[in-house]
């Protein structure tokens, strides 16, 4: 079984496809982004400190930046816990958040992934507190 890390680091081509039939918030006809694990992490690196954004913020923003109009919700969201998780892999190893990706600047602690995540709620939260990102109300 892969790591998180070899997860995230699976050689995978992006691509853009005209959907056949709706699907999630896409009609008939609309082009979507399937993007990569390493695009997604990649977007969240380039979150700022202090910042945060939300999961369709985050969609919308890779679909213009591949020229689709928007990006699939199922693999984002599981490309979004492969990063997460392959940085708190590496987290465990050095100890220290300052060199992973800031993956609690894209999920906070009442999204469903934050529930699943190995590193748990509290890591999440102690780090958007740490960095002045207000906690979302619990739903």
């Amino acid at each position: 079984m892969l790591t998180w890390t070899e997860k995230l680091h699976v050689q995978k081509e992006w691509k853009v496809v005209r959907l056949e039939k709706k699907f999630a918030d896409m009609p008939i006809g609309c082009k979507m982004l399937v993007a990569t694990p390493l695009i997604v992490d990649s977007y969240i690196q380039n979150i700022p400190f202090g910042e945060s954004v939300s999961f369709p913020t985050m969609r919308e923003d890779l679909a213009r930046l591949y020229q689709a109009e928007k990006t699939c919700p199922a693999s984002t969201g599981i490309f979004l816990r492969i990063s997460a998780e392959a940085s708190y892999e590496e987290f465990q190893q050095a100890r220290s958040d300052e060199k992973i990706t800031p993956f609690w600047r894209a999920i906070d602690q009442n999204m469903k992934v934050a529930k699943k995540l190995t590193c748990g709620i509290s890591f999440i939260s102690e780090r958007r507190l740490r960095e002045g990102i207000e906690l979302q109300p619990s739903s």
